[in-house]
């Protein structure tokens, strides 16, 4: 028997067989699966209402929310594409994807209409105009989504024959480059990445994930769907606070989290966290930029909490390995447990060289990660350009730089666009930046490379001191070259009051290079 693998079985579960277990903790609103249900089955029934048709995109420009996640279910049960929309993004980014993905229905919470208006006049594909606001009046040329809900018939809308290989969303790429590309993700992509979440990060029936990952990024990285089809419960957080995060987890009782490291470091650095008690010990997923081991120390030690790191990408839906203690990793090898670590149920690796040969698995022989696995996308839309490139011979190619050992534990050393090439040595921008994070007054640091007349570029740091601390370019810089081969240490340090990030917690070090490089140009 062959049954299609469909996101809408995760929600369907939860409510046959749990229709009373809270689902959703937003705010003061509290709703069981059956009200949630009920919900996605009136925006389904509201938006073919409008006159939508199978295939049509729909965007959610929104921070998370109990509306971000009924736009899950209500547009895939339907067979719409959900768009979701990274809203720290200004309206020029917001004009080019919505016009590149032809949306024809945009969902924005009320905070952000305005945003939208500013370009209403350069959206010609977008025929419907919903915001998503628990009180309060629509503003102009706006409809209510509440009130469009209440409009609507609460009973199962007509389902059409979806396969598991149509696309239910169109992710764009985090803005790290200048111009996102739509990934299109799959039912069948989706749902074997939301296993792999629930057998690799142990999602439990009893779970009470706090949602301070943007629910925009790779669809939560899978855990709207994983977490349903536990019949956990999603309690939102819509911005994020150390007090609000500390709160939630002791009044709701929060056992897991995903987030990126810039927020594990708000928890960490929080001075009021003791005067909370948590009864739960809570498990922290994190993925991004490799976290210093210092930060998975401090939270296993000091907290008494467990530290799980992901990696992957929005085009592998996104998980492809975990690192957590295993046969070959002790529970306080701290550096260890900060790399990617090994392969997901389903995902195969492979480091491969310049020649498109797997690298020495030696630890030291750089190569970049390629991924074979249903959970890797459908291609970027309208791109197929781009997506020939980044899936070659079978793998998709991730543009990242790593080494693997005997036992295939992966670490990342680099972006292939971030590698520094300094008289022809290759060096590593995060292991000069895991130095600079061991000095006490560093908060935060990126390094990149900067042009240099004689060795063609040279290392550069850009470090956010903690409040309090003191340090000075020699300092840091004589620092690193106790601790590192002098070739790789940087020759400049700037201080910054912050460095620029994704809405995910990625460092844009295209910006920071702006600063350096202006075109072909060196800027000395």
């Amino acid at each position: 028997m062959e049954v299609p693998l469909l996101v809408t079985d995760f929600l369907r579960r939860a409510v046959h067989l749990y229709p009373d277990k809270t689902a959703v903790v937003d705010g003061s609103n509290r709703f069981s699966y059956r009200e949630l249900d009920e919900r996605v089955d009136r925006l389904s029934n509201a938006l073919l209402d409008l006159g939508l048709e199978r295939g049509d995109r729909v965007c959610i420009l929104s921070p998370n929310s109990h509306f971000f996640l009924e736009s899950f279910y209500a547009t895939a049960q339907i067979g719409l594409v959900l768009v979701p929309l990274n809203y720290r993004l200004v309206a020029a980014d917001h004009e080019y994807i919505l016009n590149h993905a032809g949306v024809s229905a945009v969902l924005v919470d009320w905070e952000y209409t305005g945003v939208v208006d500013e370009i209403r006049d350069s959206l010609p594909a977008v025929r419907h105009w919903i915001v998503a606001r628990d009180e309060g009046e629509a503003p102009d040329g706006w409809v209510s989504w509440n009130a469009l809900l209440e409009a609507a018939r609460p009973e199962k809308p007509p389902l059409p024959d979806i396969g598991e290989n149509d696309v239910v969303s169109i992710n764009y790429t985090s803005g790290t480059t200048s111009r996102p590309k739509g990934v299109m993700m799959t039912h069948r992509n989706c749902y074997l990445n939301a296993y792999n979440m629930i057998a690799h990060l142990g999602i439990r029936h009893d779970d009470v994930e706090l949602w301070t990952l943007p629910m925009f990024h790779c669809n939560g990285w899978g855990g709207v769907y994983a977490l349903t089809g536990m019949a956990g419960t999603h309690v939102i957080l819509r911005a994020i606070d150390a007090d609000a995060i500390f709160r939630l987890i002791s009044e709701e009782g929060v056992s897991f989290a995903c987030m990126a490291p810039a927020v594990l470091r708000t928890i960490l650095d929080h001075p009021d966290k003791d005067r909370y008690e948590i009864r739960s010990s809570p498990r922290f997923t994190v993925a991004g930029a490799p976290p210093p081991a210092a930060f998975i120390e401090r939270l296993e030690t000091e907290l008494g909490w467990e530290f799980i790191h992901l990696y992957g990408l929005t085009e592998t839906a996104p998980l492809l390995t975990t690192s957590r203690p295993d046969a070959t990793t002790r529970r306080d090898d701290w550096a260890r447990r900060a790399r990617a670590g090994v392969a997901g149920l389903g995902v195969e690796l492979q480091v491969l060289g310049p020649d498109d040969q797997p690298v020495p698995k030696d630890g030291k022989t750089v190569g970049e990660i390629c991924a074979r696995s249903n959970v890797v996308f459908a291609g970027y839309y309208e791109q197929p350009d781009q997506t020939a490139e980044a899936i070659r011979n079978g793998f998709f190619h991730t543009g990242d730089l790593a080494v693997w050992d005997e036992f295939e534990n992966i670490h990342i050393v680099d972006r292939k666009k971030d590698v520094i090439i300094s008289g022809g040595e290759n060096i590593s921008s995060p292991e000069i930046e895991d130095c600079l994070y061991q000095h006490p007054a560093v908060l935060e640091c990126a390094v990149i490379g900067i042009p240099h007349e004689k060795w063609g570029e040279t290392p550069a740091a850009l470090v956010v001191l903690r409040e309090g601390e003191e340090a000075d370019e020699e300092g840091l810089i004589a620092f690193c070259r106790e601790h590192l081969a002098h070739f790789k240490c940087p020759t400049r340090v700037r201080f910054l009051e912050a460095l620029p990030r994704t809405a995910t917690g990625k460092l844009q070090k295209y910006r920071l290079r702006e600063s350096f490089w202006d075109g072909d140009r060196r800027v000395h």
